[in-house]
């Protein structure tokens, strides 16, 4: 079994310039961390090029890696790839799925508008995936779906549902085209989500945290649809909202 001791390898200088969105883009690897992200990658068959784990990890026996690469890393490497409080001693390097097709457009979608906040990209794939979508389609402008915090906060779920890059406004046209109504928010001009039946198939959009869904992309929707505010909060958080909304939708 391969060893790496030093931070200064140059294995763990690429891999840590994996943190950044250019190191990901140049290198088409992504860095996973944790027993249960490794799992799920393996069990989703994605391509796990390494696993990287401390000495005194013990693996699972559900956690099955003879397919994979393994290399022995020193607890000094390890916190120099790891970016969590606690590391697990595990992680490891993947890679970038092709995007996926959409050969069929029949089903629920999430559509994500400028979001910011990779912890709130990943709860909302994660509540797309629990909730039974066929897909969420990623605005430009959002965080990287790649993100390590967007991929914990996924728990996994990204390499279950397929997460597409692409303009809204296309996509919103070309659902409206298919006549699977589109659902805009808003908190103008628009119906309390309740007013609306649950739905075969839809498309979702949610937005910005502080700006919302952009208005070029709202006046192209077939209906847009708030969540009514019962108590003194100003807003829900859009990753909660999300949740409320798909499983409404849905039925």
């Amino acid at each position: 079994m391969k060893r790496i001791d030093s931070v200064k390898n140059e294995h763990v200088k690429r891999w840590k310039k994996l943190h950044t969105k250019k190191g990901r883009e140049t290198s088409s690897r992504f860095l996973i961390e944790g027993y249960h992200l490794v799992e799920e990658a393996i069990k989703a068959k994605m391509v796990v090029e390494y696993i990287l784990m401390t000495e005194e990890v013990v693996l699972p026996s559900t956690l099955s890696v003879q397919d994979q690469d393994v290399i022995l890393i020193s607890d000094q490497v390890m916190k120099e790839l790891s970016e969590t409080e606690t590391p697990q001693g595990i992680v490891a390097i993947c890679v970038i799925p092709t995007v996926p097709k959409v050969d069929s457009l029949e089903g629920r979608y999430l559509l994500l508008d400028r979001i910011q906040d990779p912890g709130n990209l990943g709860t909302m794939i994660r509540t797309a995936d629990a909730a039974g979508m066929t897909g969420v389609i990623l605005g430009e402008g959002s965080v990287d779906v790649f993100n390590s915090k967007a991929i914990r906060a996924s728990q996994g779920s990204i390499f279950n549902l397929p997460v597409v890059k692409g303009d809204l406004e296309t996509w919103i046209e070309t659902f409206k085209q298919a006549s699977i109504p589109v659902f805009g928010t808003s908190l103008e001009g628009a119906s309390s989500y309740s007013a609306i039946e649950p739905q075969a198939q839809f498309a979702l959009i949610m937005g910005n945290e502080g700006e919302g869904v952009a208005k070029s992309l709202l006046e192209i929707t077939d209906q847009n649809i708030y969540i009514p505010i019962h108590g003194h909060a100003e807003s829900l958080n859009v990753a909660v909202a999300a949740g409320i909304l798909l499983y409404y939708l849905r039925g």
